[in-house]
């Protein structure tokens, strides 16, 4: 009898008050759009400080001609990659975690997130970028000639030819630039269309997020996000601004294509 009994109260259902916070999730009502717009706004104000950040602050660290104690192509990388596994674990589960324009534009063409709040998103993170680089700029002019010196670098901004790290042209950047954040995008559909991969999901995307780094600073600098293009551009001068329409166009045309693919091969809906 007393097995009986105490099997019997395994089975019985676990309170909502006393379950974990998975089991909780399920029993929760839908998070708002204010949630969600802060969230994303967050998120992208997250991955601009310290992504933009570390470039400006710390790549070329004492100096561009002696760079001994900077963090180079490398550390930009991973800070942003980084940057996006935090932002997306720490609100990924309100909004989706897009931080960018181009991700949002994608998971609605693959059929992926509701219509109604992609304008909201995008005005996020636009907001949420644009403080972060404004939070950069603030900081530079606590030294002397810091932000005039960032500035004439470009702040960290996209470009092509002169605006180019490595002097690529338009066509190659705007190339770069699509096929990237297609790839990016199509990753990020395919690891969260599986519920066993949810708890990776963070990892594999900002990981995947430097791996496209690491190949493409050199070329443009690096979008793959409008949003980012435009916190930088902002302060970047009159080249970035001139040239900021080739990093809203390409990673918006290559993230389109991706959610297109991956609807038209019937990937399976289980993400947020």
């Amino acid at each position: 009898m007393g097995k009986k009994k105490h099997a019997k109260q395994e089975q019985e259902p676990v309170a909502v008050a006393d379950s974990t916070v998975e089991q909780r999730k399920q029993n929760a009502s839908e998070w708002s759009s204010l949630a969600r717009y802060g969230a994303e706004a967050f998120g992208t104000f997250l991955l601009v400080l310290g992504g933009v950040g570390t470039a400006v602050f710390a790549a070329n660290f004492p100096a561009a001609d002696d760079n001994q104690a900077g963090v180079g192509f490398l550390g930009v990388a991973l800070a942003f990659g980084l940057t996006l596994v935090a932002g997306i674990a720490a609100v990924g589960h309100i909004s989706g975690g897009h931080f960018n324009p181009a991700v949002t534009l994608g998971l609605l063409a693959a059929g992926r997130t509701d219509a109604r709040h992609v304008p909201g998103y995008i005005l996020a993170q636009l907001v949420g970028g644009i403080a972060a680089s404004s939070v950069i700029a603030l900081i530079l002019t606590g030294k002397d000639g810091g932000f005039a010196a960032a500035q004439d670098a470009g702040f960290a901004s996209n470009g092509f030819g002169e605006g180019s790290p490595g002097g690529f042209g338009l066509a190659a950047v705007f190339i770069a630039e699509a096929v990237l954040t297609g790839i990016f995008v199509a990753v990020i559909l395919s690891i969260t269309a599986k519920k066993e991969y949810v708890t990776f999901a963070p990892i594999g995307i900002g990981l995947t997020l430097t791996l496209i780094h690491l190949i493409s600073i050199p070329i443009s600098n690096t979008s793959v996000n409008p949003a980012r293009s435009v916190a930088s551009a902002v302060y970047g001068g009159a080249l970035p601004v001139s040239q900021l329409w080739v990093f809203i166009v390409a990673p918006i045309l290559g993230a389109a294509v991706a959610g297109l693919i991956v609807r038209a091969l019937g990937r399976r809906t289980v993400a947020v």
